[in-house]
């Protein structure tokens, strides 16, 4: 099934174009996830999860591999100073990294007991880590560790790089996964995909508003995804949702809306901007890696 584009709502017209094209980047990979644009190099990185390494493409280099081993990288991002972190399934930790040099731990424990299987991964502007840890590397061998998890609840984290204190902002999700700010960074959206493990657990999106900076409330269902799952997910300028999913990217105003989808071949698992302009829309869709030029601009640099 070649990828196309569905207009649901006609305010979709105003993210992208009728005839815009989505376009392969990538594929012959494993699985892939957590897809970043590291602004200074100008290239894109992507986990290829169980062949254990780091990707990277640009338009004047081609693919390449950045980092292998990498425990089972999950998500990516990048901080304002252009550090890349990583969510290890295998690893059990948040990794950092300047690109190219060694990469050093920036967490590995919460409360005295390692984490599960850190997930996705979001910086906020005054430099906090924030990062999901459901138990996907208990539960998935070929892309974690197979351990059984020692922590008591799949859990959503803040890390103050300042103090260096982890705190749980959130412990009542099934399986959170994927993680973005509003553009503001007063709401944290998280996916739940639970229903990974059960038709009858959770397949949604939910906001939850960011207090003082540092905690979380008013936790409520945004959306609704099916197919499922919702996995990782990325925010514009004008606050829509971008949510990937079992047929590719949903999009969804901050409402929960529906206004279209960029449909993809295969089960898509993450999406990030990218391109200088923050223009370009990457989609990571299990052996493969696609993009599409779009009117909207993401909402994040970093």
């Amino acid at each position: 099934m070649p990828p196309e584009i569905q207009i649901i709502d006609e305010r979709f017209t105003q993210i992208v174009d009728v005839d815009a094209s989505i376009e392969l980047v990538a594929d012959g990979m494993a699985f892939t996830e957590g897809p970043a644009w590291i602004h200074d190099g100008g290239y894109l990185i992507w986990s290829d999860i169980p062949n254990n390494r780091i990707m990277r493409w640009s338009e004047s280099g081609g693919i390449g591999v950045l980092r292998e081993p990498s425990q089972n990288a999950n998500g990516n991002a990048v901080d304002a100073d252009g550090n890349i972190l990583t969510c290890e399934t295998s690893g059990r930790r948040v990794s950092i990294a300047r690109p190219g040099e060694p990469d050093l731990t920036l967490v590995d424990s919460y409360d005295g007991k390692p984490l599960t299987s850190p997930n996705d991964v979001v910086v906020k502007s005054d430099g906090s880590i924030w990062f999901s840890d459901p138990d996907y590397g208990s539960l998935v061998e070929d892309q974690g560790h197979g351990q059984p998890s020692v922590q008591e609840h799949n859990r959503v984290y803040r890390l103050d790089r300042t103090t260096g204190e982890l705190t749980a902002v959130a412990e009542d999700f099934d399986k959170p996964n994927g993680l973005a700010f509003s553009p503001d960074e007063s709401v944290l959206y998280v996916s739940d995909s639970g229903a990974t493990h059960g038709a009858d657990r959770p397949h949604h999106v939910r906001a939850l508003d960011v207090v003082d900076g540092k905690t979380l409330a008013n936790s409520r269902v945004v959306c609704e995804v099916s197919p499922p799952v919702p996995d990782g997910l990325r925010v514009d300028t004008d606050g829509n949702l971008y949510v990937t999913s079992g047929e590719g990217v949903q999009v969804f105003t901050s409402n929960g809306e529906m206004l279209g989808k960029f449909v993809t071949p295969e089960v898509a698992a993450n999406c990030c901007f990218g391109m200088a302009d923050r223009h370009t829309l990457f989609i990571c869709a299990t052996s493969s890696v696609w993009m599409v030029r779009l009117k909207s601009t993401g909402a994040y640099l970093y």
